[in-house]
């Protein structure tokens, strides 16, 4: 019997995350999702789909807690595989207001899930897995945001960035490697998601770009969750997978 391929994917439970556990849940893998909540149907469909799932109800805001559960699991002795992903994909906007009216505790919280996070988790995939003679990537869903400013958006914009940077280091690094991982920060395009009505309906006074998601909405532009996860992981499965540290599915 072959051994399956392994994908861990943050941030599960809703939009496009959902959409690609879905999509993952087929014979021939084996899933771990990490969201602060399981979702109830991905536990039906792994048994259908005859596809191995484990679902860790956690807060990616500890983020120093997930990252040693994950280190710790990946080191099993009986574990097998025949390669490994991490999709870095949780992510969360703050109170959409300019930095200087933020709540500390809101920033704090949105750098640790949307940086911190998938820092850690990316080091720990990275170290347990770093002896495994199998192909191994990392995945960390970015945005357009992380490569233009935005006013209100300091905290996820900083966040995006600094996913990005630390993607271009993570590529040098593996690079060296004899058995280097292939790593990528990706831009999925514009989404129909919760974010997205998070945006649409900010205050237009302390969000000037407002109307711009609002046209997007309005003029049938956003993609929904289950066409972007399809965009996504299409782009992971491409051979060329890497060759690029910072990349847009779009081009």
């Amino acid at each position: 019997m072959s051994h399956p391929h392994l994908y861990i994917l943050t941030g599960a439970s809703r939009g496009m995350g959902l959409a690609m556990a879905r999509q993952l849940l087929q014979p021939g893998h084996a899933l771990l999702c990490i969201a602060r909540q399981p979702h109830d149907t991905l536990a039906e469909q792994a048994r259908q789909a005859d596809c191995p799932l484990e679902q860790w109800p956690l807060d990616l805001a500890h983020s120093r807690e997930a990252a040693a559960m994950l280190r710790q699991w990946l080191g099993r002795p009986a574990a097998r595989y025949a390669s490994a992903t991490l999709i870095n994909n949780a992510g969360m906007i703050p109170g959409i207001t300019p930095l200087s009216a933020a709540d500390p505790d809101e920033l704090a919280q949105a750098l640790r899930v949307d940086l911190e996070a998938p820092l850690l988790l990316s080091a720990a995939f990275l170290g347990a897995t770093e002896g495994w003679n199998v192909p191994r990537r990392v995945l960390n869903i970015s945005s357009g945001l992380g490569r233009r400013p935005m006013a209100s958006q300091a905290p996820y914009c900083a966040a995006k960035a600094g996913m990005d940077h630390f993607t271009r280091c993570l590529a040098l690094e593996e690079a060296s490697k004899p058995n280097g991982a292939k790593v990528c920060a990706l831009a999925p395009g514009v989404i129909d998601t919760d974010m997205q009505v998070q945006l649409r309906h900010a205050d237009a006074v302390a969000f000037p770009d407002r109307g711009r998601f609002e046209q997007l909405k309005s003029g049938g532009q956003l993609d929904s969750p289950q066409t972007a996860a399809r965009k996504v992981l299409a782009y992971l499965a491409r051979s060329d997978f890497g060759a690029e540290p910072v990349a847009d599915v779009r081009s």
